[in-house]
């Protein structure tokens, strides 16, 4: 396992105006291991396949972490932020397991 330092991004629905709602980016960072760290190439409707990661990441959560793992959205790894698919609660840690780029 891997040590490494992420970036994970939280949203939050805010009123930005009546009747319109738009997500309020939070990030924090923490650090973790490295779990998993594979691959794999999603066929699609295009000319290229989508590079989809499978990696699992545990983090060493904090009080904010467990409040609000619901509203995971991303995290910042190897350059590129990736959407997270799942996330596990196995006090004192969270495992986030990542899937294909985070387009938000």
């Amino acid at each position: 396992m891997a040590k490494i330092y992420v970036t994970v991004g939280y949203g939050e629905q805010a009123e930005v105006r009546p009747g319109v709602w738009e997500n309020k980016l939070t990030e924090r960072n923490y650090f973790g291991n490295l779990n998993r760290n594979s691959r794999r190439l999603q066929t699609a409707d295009q000319l290229n396949d989508n590079i989809v990661i499978a990696n699992e990441i545990s983090i060493v959560a904090d009080q904010f972490a467990y409040d609000n793992f619901h509203a995971i959205l991303y995290v910042e790894f190897m350059g590129a932020k990736w959407k997270i698919t799942n996330v596990e609660v196995q006090h004192p840690r969270l495992i986030l397991t990542a899937g294909g780029v985070y387009n938000g």
